[in-house]
């Protein structure tokens, strides 16, 4: 194993420890050290590799550094930076991914990310953030932390429930809004460059940006936690996870329910994540409905099969709420289909909840919609204890509390 700047100490239990060298300390030794065991071709092991790196400063800032993790470039890199090159170790024993208080993700990316036991752990940290905020002598446990929320699309709930939820927990935020417009984007600057001069603001990155897999760019880009708040019509992760909560609190199990997604499924990445998370769990059913212009796209509904999930597409709205435990409404979004407006009519209006819908949606249903709303949802629907869509928004707090207070501070 070539380790440049790093020697090996000991080997015990396991665990191949690892002791870096003065040298090691400087960002840009680390990053080079790092991307060098990579391209060593005689690193190999028997089995997973993992890595833990310990902090034994004193310094607040930096005293939740304790992890296992998967020994992946971006994780690797992103442990040795975030750890400022202190004590490591590697563990080529391990299956899990998490050691002491450190949380398990580095970036909140994809649904893809989070397994039933993670997803058990971080809701109950959410009803922990329910108990913080309901306190009016709140704990500022991020006190001396800064966000930075980077929109590069418009977003009410989303921008401002983070925000919200960092001050809150006692931090601060920087923020702008319309980065499409009104940020150095606009002057041609690449996302990674922005990434790499805003990180040297803040201690962590929300974005929101117009392209898939942006997120993941910036991800790979960053040495500090990136959050993805919805990537073109890629994944809204954040969205999932609350939507799976609101689910959960609402009807009381994840297992065995019967899920009807509405609308804008080709477009929507918000039922795109939801689909990959709710995958986790058992005896799931989901049925599609939705104008044949903006139908479910293949690559969700070969994963879902390849998780044992069943799905049916239906053209019949009546029909399928009268099976369903949770509607899952959404807009038919114009910003979409570019210039060809006509398919956007076409699709519009065509399947809405309304009085007769609510009519055969079960008594122990619930309505969602992860907002904001046109006239796909009537308001005469906002009456009915069903229709859980403001409670659902209000639970993005809580879920977003949560995910700050996990990736800067652990467990």
């Amino acid at each position: 194993m070539a380790l440049s700047m790093l020697s090996t100490s000991a080997v015990h239990n396991g665990m191949l420890f690892l002791k870096p060298s003065p040298s090691f300390l400087s960002k840009g030794h680390m990053r080079s050290c790092q991307e060098s065991i990579f391209a060593d071709p005689n690193h190999a092991v028997n089995g997973p590799l993992f890595v833990n790196l310990c902090a034994t400063s004193t310094d607040p800032q930096h005293d939740a550094f304790s992890a296992t993790s998967a020994l992946q470039p971006d994780h690797m890199r992103k442990l040795l930076l975030r750890s400022h090159g202190r004590c490591c170790s590697v563990d080529t024993n391990k299956s899990s991914v998490s050691i002491g208080n450190k949380f398990q993700l580095d970036d909140i990316i994809e649904s893809q990310q989070f397994d039933r036991d993670i997803l058990n752990d971080i809701f109950e940290v959410v009803l922990e953030m329910e108990r913080i905020e309901k306190n009016s002598s709140r704990r500022k446990i991020l006190r001396g932390y800064l966000m930075a929320t980077l929109f590069y699309e418009p977003s009410t709930r989303t921008r401002l429930s983070f925000e919200s939820a960092m001050k809150r927990l006692g931090g601060e935020v920087l923020t702008t809004e319309n980065a499409r417009e009104f940020s150095s984007a606009a002057k041609g600057e690449t996302l990674e460059d922005t990434i790499r001069t805003v990180e040297g603001y803040a201690d962590i990155i929300v974005l929101r940006h117009f392209e898939s897999g942006a997120a993941r760019r910036a991800a790979s880009t960053a040495s500090i936690p990136i959050i993805n708040a919805g990537d073109g019509p890629g994944q809204h992760p954040t969205q999932a996870l609350l939507d799976v909560y609101t689910i959960k609190r609402e009807i009381g199990r994840l297992d065995g329910i019967t899920l009807g997604l509405v609308g804008d499924l080709a477009n929507g990445r918000t039922v795109r994540s939801l689909a990959y998370l709710i995958a986790k769990y058992q005896n799931i059913k989901i049925y599609f409905v939705s104008p044949d212009v903006v139908k479910m796209k293949d690559d969700i509904k070969d994963y879902l099969t390849s998780m044992g999930v069943g799905w049916e597409e239906s053209t019949d709205l009546l029909e399928v709420a009268s099976k369903c435990d949770v509607v899952y409404q959404t807009r038919i979004q114009r910003e979409r289909f570019g210039e060809r407006i006509d398919l956007y009519e076409a699709a519009r209006g065509k399947y809405i909840v309304d009085g007769k819908v609510l009519d055969v949606v079960p008594k122990h249903a619930v309505i969602m919609h992860p907002l904001p709303r046109l006239d796909e949802i009537t308001v005469d629907v906002d009456s009915d204890p069903r229709a859980a869509y403001f409670r659902q928004a209000k639970n993005g707090l809580y879920i977003r509390m949560a995910l700050l207070k996990l990736l800067l501070l652990g467990w």
